[in-house]
């Protein structure tokens, strides 16, 4: 007998049918009902709730590299279903069985109160007899993504990725299905718009998110994979409709194969996937009211004090006593609250290749690293560090206590990147370790912030204690996760800073513990701009982490600029401030002590993009901050012969509107709200220039 599971929560939609047979369908996961019309009987065998691929099985269907079609997915069949509620919300989990593997699957949404998302994930029991491999086992999987509406896909549907790369992150585009290869011309091909990370930066090409829109219907549909490691989704079509199916690491796209032994289990990696109408920046806002839920509570992200840093554009990795000294008194006098001494404190000379004994060079520290760091508390700072814990250097003299089991292995030998080993957190020998190095730089040497770099990419895994080069790379990710979160147990006022040679891992596997974010080692505060403004769309404005580096030769406007580049965000000043003129030096100052009025509002506010999500070929970027009857709005002119821009703020438009230059204080900004049209004209006589302009009704 048919039976229908329908969930109506904070406004989702979610319809699963259970067939005669069993088969257990997911017809529907939107903002509205489902239209009782909109599947048709022939389409509801391709509306999947889960795909499981295992070695030997069968492939249904013309699938090409698509993970649709699998055995035993096709044959499981709905055992129970429980629907409870948990701290976070209502929690849904619906059994299915494989009668001939033995295998039972548990595909869990845990919704939660007031949000339109849910995260989503797979368990996997073997009650079965024989070992059996796993290739591909969906996290989330949802057919008739463009279902509603009654145009073309072709015509409608719109896909917002942010592209990713080493001082070029967070580069948003927009496209069309045509415009990436999938033009609607058959009811199913074997054509698929896919994202993968392979690897240890798990944002190495792509951040793990994207959002679909329907801009007939008005609604976006987006999803975030939380996993610091490898992770697939593809959109397909079938049945004559658009497929999402979201997962972990697969055999076929990441070098992940398990052996699933009987009584053993296994559990996917989650993602959070929601539904809203309106698009992009409506989806956005859902996200970060998100990810500030599920973030670990800390003082940093409700605080948001100011850090110097010495490495961009300063010292370099080159740091001394006597360096230092002159930039802790500059940055104590502009108002920092906290003082990194980045990388290069734990050797003489060249380090790169011999890091990870993480003890103090005496050389650059002649009355020891303590005196610095005693010296920055004196001044009313917090002292940090730089470390790199999760590598050692292929010269690194503490590789005389090692083996092999503390490394990565291929093929029989050590994985090595960039003159560096990778550590292998399932190792105890390698957490007491590093639990050591923790413990020393917080109760010996009284740091209170952690830069924790990663500057390489482990690759494809570990065969080491592994079924697979893949499975060992995702057991060292949750192991690691593990790690960090014992350290912050132990630690719960210590900061430490998520930085992966920039933005390279930039995910909520991390960003759920870590309370900031690098975004980037983009040294050209200009090209820095796009980067700071399109953030937000990838984590919280709180935890992004932004350089700014005034230059020691330059002029008012290039302090401006950088300044601007991290009002809206987490501010991380850098830079040789003790060789500014007293002129620019006070921008700085001035700029600093306009933040600490404003970050009350930050840590709360949603963005908004008034001229669309930036691109660093515009010459015009804006990025608003709201809270309220308050907005924050950076503008930033990188080029171009036109000197006024128009910011359309339709949802202000017949409405009076306070502006003014918040920073600089009387800087050069004409200014010009028209309510009728609700829109915001600014001008800016030359390039490059910025304003950070406050906004109040």
């Amino acid at each position: 007998m048919e039976q229908l599971i329908v969930i109506e929560e904070n406004g989702l939609h979610l319809v699963i049918e259970v067939t005669d047979k069993l088969d257990v369908l997911l017809l529907h996961y939107g903002v509205e009902p489902l239209d009782p019309g909109a599947v048709t009987d022939k389409q509801k065998p391709g509306y999947r709730l889960l795909e499981l691929q295992l070695s030997g099985e069968d492939r249904a269907e013309y699938h090409g590299r698509t993970h649709r079609a699998t055995y035993p997915g096709l044959r499981m069949q709905y055992d129970s279903h429980l629907d409870t509620r948990s701290p976070a919300g209502r929690k849904l989990e619906v059994v299915l069985r494989d009668p001939d593997s033995g295998l039972r699957a548990v595909q869990h949404y845990q919704f939660f109160d007031e949000l339109k998302i849910a995260t989503s994930w797979t368990e996997l029991v073997h009650e079965g007899e024989s070992p059996v491999g796993v290739e591909y086992v969906s996290t989330f999987v949802l057919t008739g993504l463009d279902k509603e509406g009654s145009l073309d896909r072709d015509d409608k549907m719109k896909l917002t990725l942010a592209h990713n790369g080493w001082q070029s992150e967070l580069q948003w585009r927009t496209y069309t299905l045509p415009e990436l290869g999938f033009s609607h011309m058959t009811d199913r091909s074997s054509k698929r718009i896919s994202c993968s990370n392979t690897g240890s930066w798990s944002a190495a090409e792509h951040i793990p998110m994207a959002v679909l829109e329907n801009t007939e219907a008005g609604t976006a549909l987006f999803w975030q994979i939380e996993h610091n490691g490898s992770w697939h989704w593809e959109i397909i079509d079938q049945v004559d409709r658009l497929t999402l199916q979201v997962s972990g690491p697969t055999e076929h796209d990441n070098h992940w194969w398990i052996e699933l032994q009987p009584g053993q289990s296994f559990v996917s990696v989650p993602a959070a996937v929601g539904v809203v109408s309106g698009g992009l920046e409506e989806a956005i806002g859902e996200l970060t009211r998100y990810r500030r839920l599920i973030r670990r509570p800390n003082e940093d992200n409700r605080l948001l004090r100011i850090i110097f840093n010495d490495y961009m554009n300063c010292l370099w990795g080159n740091p001394t006593t006597e360096k230092l000294i002159p930039l802790i008194d500059a940055a104590a006098d502009v108002g920092c609250e906290y003082f990194c001494i980045d990388a290069g404190w734990y050797a003489p000379g060249e380090w790169w290749d011999g890091v990870g004994e993480w003890l103090p060079s005496e050389e650059r520290f002649p009355e020891g690293i303590k005196y610095v760091l005693d010296y920055i508390r004196s001044k009313g700072m917090i002292p940090g560090l730089w470390l790199e814990l999760e590598v050692m250097g292929i010269n690194c003299p503490k590789l005389a206590d090692t083996d092999d089991s503390w490394f990565f292995m291929r093929h029989g030998r050590r994985v090595m990147d960039r003159s560096r080993y990778q550590l292998d957190f399932r190792n105890p020998k390698v957490t007491a370790h590093a639990d050591e190095v923790i413990r020393r730089l917080v109760e010996d040497y009284g740091v209170g912030y952690i830069k924790m770099d990663y500057n390489i990419n482990a690759g494809v895994g570990t065969e080491a204690a592994s079924d697979s080069t893949g499975d060992g790379l995702l057991q060292h990710n949750r192991a690691y996760l593990g790690w960090l979160d014992s350290v912050f147990a132990r630690y719960p006022e210590l900061v430490i800073e998520n930085c992966s040679s920039g933005g390279m891992r930039m995910d909520y596997a991390m960003l759920s513990r870590h309370s900031i974010q690098s975004t980037s080692d983009q040294e050209n505060y200009v090209r820095y701009a796009s980067i700071a403004a399109g953030s937000p769309g990838a984590l919280t404005p709180e935890q992004s982490a932004i350089w700014s580096y005034p230059l020691r030769e330059g002029d008012d406007e290039e302090v401006i600029f950088n300044m601007v580049n991290a009002l809206l965000l987490r501010i991380h000043q850098s830079g040789h401030l003790a060789e500014l003129s007293p002129r620019r030096r006070a921008l700085v100052k001035e700029a600093l002590d306009y933040y600490k009025t404003i970050r009350g509002d930050i840590r709360e506010a949603l963005p908004f993009w008034p001229l669309g999500m930036p691109k660093p070929q515009d010459d015009w970027i804006s990025l608003g901050l709201r809270r309220a009857d308050r907005m924050y709005i950076a503008v930033w002119r990188t080029g171009g012969s036109a000197s006024e821009v128009s910011l359309p703020l339709p949802q202000l438009s017949g409405r009076e509107l306070n502006v003014r230059c918040a920073y600089p204080e009387g800087g050069i900004c004409g200014l010009q709200w028209d309510a009728a049209e609700g829109i915001l004209k600014i001008e800016l006589p030359g390039a490059p220039a910025a304003r950070l302009i406050e906004a109040r009704l």
